[in-house]
């Protein structure tokens, strides 16, 4: 069996691999390309204060609770109770339901650039009715195919990731180095600030959305226990994928900028035409509608992936009581039904919005800015989360911890995440001036009146639970704040039984409860998160707090608790 584990481990280079390919995406490069020189700023300001920070904390968060069900819902509930993991994993899912829309609109344009006239493979692109019809059938088909089990889907997610992210990237990178080698016009000022100008408040406004570029991460953190010595090696692999993803994000972004003015940049349309470019540079304009449909084919086995991957997390957590039984129903395969075609109604709807907003660039950028404002609502509530878990949990064991000892560093670790997502949080809200959004009406209705939908949904949903909501096949395991109060409602029933006994034999009872003696297990560790009242926070008798001397944080044996 050592043999078997070791042969599994997973190299350190080998897991930033995977992590750049979970993060990395080029149909954001655009929108960083308009600020040339200074893009490199904002990618290595966010890599710095988001980007490790959220690998790290979720490596640890990760590893205390691997053997429990929940994922982000379990990791924010063990620190602030259930109604804010229920926030949580609600934000997570529908986040990733609105994000569909805006990475199948990439996809649509990079179809329509499958044809050799530019002329009309832009103006295709640019048509709204066309887009929308392309992002339906699209998604749809990758519903009913999900539907139909996915035993396939991850070597289509492979393949589609290396010929559609990786392969384009490094072609990217390279055309421009051959560009400015072969004395090619560069439509960058490469002699320009590498510093934005802090006083033009709008320079900082479109670049909040970066931090989505870098989102996802915190689902490399299930892999930190397929490391050998992992408080060593997995800050190695964060580093080293995190390096690997900004270079590919600032070379690339720079080689869109190398080959399109400033002014020109389309949110939506720029990557293709940064290829167009630099194939006609070259006289290989025939690899244009290959590297277009390698671009189309990337976008939808990543969509393919993930139309059912986020509603599973819910789906689990839903089983265990916080959905109503119609969104816990499966099809013959298992695969949760009702929720995809919710999840598919939503996305209709959010598509329809076409009709409304000006163009296709700006419907696209005020999903983008939606889907960050409540990506980092989780983000937030995961980082202090962490911190507030070192509290209460302290004893639990943590194969992978930011720091030796003491708290500080996850107190400083942490808290970059939490003030970087706030930043960015805050930000995403006021419309870029770079880009035609339309009415600022529109634009703050959406957002704003978006934003408070989704986050006042899921407290209507868990103030309207049930208990026949609960799946009698589901085993989620309590919190450690539930099993707590149990543990102190054994030590009430053993102190009774013994004083009972001791009674019945004439024995003196005065000893039996211990005055002012408290289950300090249930308070020891936060039983009181989010308003839950442990119901054995009463006085029980001093010698039974925990039988068997059992750790209710731990589950190990032979482990005093720590007295309150």
């Amino acid at each position: 069996m050592a043999n078997i584990k070791n042969a599994v481990k997973l190299g350190v280079f080998t897991l930033a691999i995977m992590n750049v390919t979970a993060v990395v995406s080029l149909r954001g490069l655009p929108a960083e390309a308009v600020y040339g020189m200074s893009s490199a700023f904002y990618y290595l300001f966010a890599a710095i204060v988001f980007l490790i920070p959220t690998s790290l904390v979720a490596a640890e968060l990760a590893a205390m609770f691997q053997d429990k069900q929940g994922g982000v819902f379990r990791w924010v509930g063990e620190a602030y109770g259930k109604k804010l993991g229920f926030l949580a994993i609600w934000v997570q899912w529908i986040e990733s339901t609105i994000w569909y829309p805006t990475v199948l609109t990439f996809g649509a344009v990079s179809i329509a650039f499958i044809g050799m006239n530019d002329v009309h493979d832009m103006s295709l692109a640019n048509n709204k009715y066309y887009t929308l019809v392309v992002v339906l059938i699209i998604y749809w088909l990758a519903t009913f195919i999900s539907l139909k089990g996915m035993n396939w889907v991850g070597k289509v997610a492979k393949i589609g990731g290396l010929v559609g992210t990786i392969i384009p990237a490094g072609l990217l990178i390279i055309l421009g180095i051959i560009y400015l080698a072969t004395g090619g016009h560069s439509n960058m000022n490469f002699d320009s600030s590498f510093f934005p100008d802090f006083t033009n408040f709008d320079n900082v406004v479109l670049a909040a959305s970066i931090f989505l570029f870098y989102a996802g991460m915190e689902m490399g953190g299930i892999h930190v226990k397929d490391v050998d010595n992992p408080s060593k090696n997995y800050p190695k692999a964060v580093f080293i994928g995190a390096l690997i993803t900004v270079l590919i994000f600032v070379l690339g972004t720079f080689a869109l900028g190398v080959i399109i003015p400033a002014n020109d940049i389309n949110l939506t349309q720029s990557l293709l035409v940064g290829f167009d470019n630099y194939f006609k540079y070259i006289h290989a304009s025939w690899l244009s509608p290959i590297i277009a449909i390698a671009l189309a084919f990337g976008v939808l086995a990543g969509v393919l992936t993930w139309v059912a991957g986020p509603s599973k997390g819910i789906f689990a957590v839903g089983k265990a009581g916080y959905m109503p039984p119609f969104f816990q129903k499966t099809n013959k395969l298992g695969v949760q039904k009702n929720i995809l075609f919710v999840q598919g109604i939503a996305v209709t709807v959010l598509s329809l919005l076409f009709v409304v907003m000006p163009s296709v660039q700006s419907f696209y950028q005020i999903l983008s800015q939606l889907t960050v404002i409540l990506y980092l609502i989780m983000y937030l509530l995961m980082f202090s989360g962490a911190i507030a878990l070192r509290y209460k949990m302290k004893k639990l064991n943590r194969p992978f911890r930011i720091g030796k000892s003491g708290n500080g560093l996850m107190w400083f670790v942490g808290g970059l995440g939490f003030c970087g997502s706030l930043l960015a949080f805050i930000l995403s809200f006021i419309p870029p001036s770079q880009i035609s959004t339309g009415s600022n009406t529109v634009w703050f209705s959406v957002l704003i009146i978006g934003a408070i939908i989704v986050v006042v949904a899921p407290f209507i949903i868990y103030a309207a639970k049930k208990p026949s909501w609960v799946d009698p096949n589901s085993n989620f395991e309590p919190f450690h704040w539930e099993v707590q109060p149990q543990t102190a409602n054994v030590a009430v029933g053993s102190a009774n039984t013994t004083s009972s006994n001791a009674t019945s034999s004439g024995a003196t009872t005065s000893n039996a409860t211990a005055s002012g003696a408290t289950a300090s297990g249930a308070t020891a560790s936060g039983a009181t998160a989010s308003g839950a009242t442990p119901s054995g926070s009463s006085k029980v008798s001093s010698g039974s707090a925990t039988p068997n001397n059992t750790s209710p944080e731990t589950g190990n044996t032979k482990k005093e608790i720590p007295k309150s």
